[in-house]
């Protein structure tokens, strides 16, 4: 396996040609934070190259315009060489560097940590509980869910779990940040911060630059298909963990515990976050079935398609738990969704969901950059 401190050298000579060349020809400027980035710099260290493929969405619109793509001798393949140093930047940052070999077989290290996960609570439920209660219909008052799957076990699993995740992700962020040469401080600034939450919350480098008609994916013709899928996505998740924030105020501030009321509104958010994360990764599985296999790195199709699915399975078991809870099969849907959850928190830092973080990270460089004078380079 490769120093998991830093990316391939061939690969970074790869993507240190490449980023000469776009930088001599800037047709492309326009169509994403990417170029004028790039167009900043004459050098391109190997922290410039993972901050440039950081801010890279892998559209593909370079692509198709690129007069210098396959056929041609020079073989400029700007989305595959980013998604090469992206996938390889993850295992560069991850925290403990003995786990950064998971972002190799992601796709794997989903479906055992999904497996594991599951048979944890099922034996845990089997032992915990009477195994009249775990197979009889409850009903639905306060504190139904607990009978089943104790209070303090799944408040004890998931905060441990959350502490751990939180501290990889937050070790991996700092890196990260501190190979772009920028002070920690400044990642906090408020200019910079506001102009690089709007462009996140809005996507805004998946609307084909300023004609704003969609990027070219998952082929040629510009849409807008695949922007609006994440966005399902992407505020599905936040409205869940919306309804979930909210829980624990009313189980520690109120005192009241789950289940709560269908119209309460933590199953208000969860429901409609539920079909967010249903429909949007769906949809975004889809269209990666029909992605031009030109523009991908087959290391990162198995990492990006686990996420999806447990962003899948989390909003489908979710809706089950709700829909059977007054059931005999509540603890079983229980017990289902507790683990995917669980599954899809411990391969957070060991997946596409770090991208988050980083991509996030190089859109604050990008507004600190922006903000300064644009350098001048002599005619030498």
């Amino acid at each position: 396996m490769p120093n998991a401190r830093t990316i391939p050298i061939a690969l970074v000579q790869q993507g240190q040609w490449m980023a000469s060349v776009c930088n001599a020809c800037r047709y492309c400027e326009g169509f994403c934070a990417t170029f004028p980035a790039l167009e900043r710099r004459l050098d391109f260290a190997e922290a410039d190259l993972t901050y440039l493929a950081n801010l890279c969405h892998n559209c593909g619109a370079c692509y198709y315009a690129c007069q210098y793509a396959p056929p041609h001798e020079f073989q400029v393949n700007v989305p595959r060489i980013m998604a090469q140093i992206r996938e390889a930047s993850y295992r560069k940052y991850a925290w403990p560097r003995v786990f950064a070999a998971l972002y190799e077989r992601n796709g794997v290290v989903v479906a055992i940590a999904t497996a594991l996960s599951l048979l944890a609570f099922m034996l845990g439920m089997t032992v915990l509980v009477d195994p009249v209660v775990l197979r009889a219909a409850h009903p639905d008052t306060e504190g139904a869910f607990y009978a089943v799957m104790p209070h303090r076990v799944m408040v004890g699993m998931f905060g441990a779990v959350a502490l751990y995740v939180l501290t990889a992700c937050a070790v991996g962020f700092v890196r990260f940040w501190r190979d772009t040469g920028e002070r920690l401080a400044d990642f906090f600034s408020v200019a910079a911060t506001r102009r690089a939450l709007g462009e996140a919350l809005r996507l805004r480098y998946l609307g084909g630059g300023d004609a704003d008609e969609g990027c070219t994916y998952p082929g040629e013709q510009p849409s807008l298909v695949r922007r609006r899928f994440h966005h399902l996505t992407f505020y599905g998740f936040m409205l869940c963990f919306a309804a979930t924030s909210i829980a624990m105020v009313y189980h520690y501030g109120l005192g009241w515990r789950a289940p709560y009321p269908l119209l309460s509104v933590p199953v208000v958010l969860g429901v409609v976050g539920g079909i967010g994360l249903v429909v949007g990764p769906a949809g975004l599985l889809w269209l990666k079935g029909m992605r031009d296999r030109a523009l991908t790195d087959e290391k990162q199709t198995g990492m990006d398609a686990g996420f999806l699915v447990l962003l899948l399975l989390s909003g489908i078991t979710g809706l089950a738990l709700l829909a059977w809870r007054e059931t005999s099969a509540m603890g079983v849907a229980l017990a289902v969704h507790l683990a995917v959850v669980m599954a899809f928190f411990l391969t957070m830092p060991y997946g596409k969901f770090v991208h988050a973080f980083y991509r996030y990270a190089a859109l604050v460089r990008y507004s600190l950059e922006r903000a300064r004078p644009a350098p001048k380079f002599s005619s030498d």
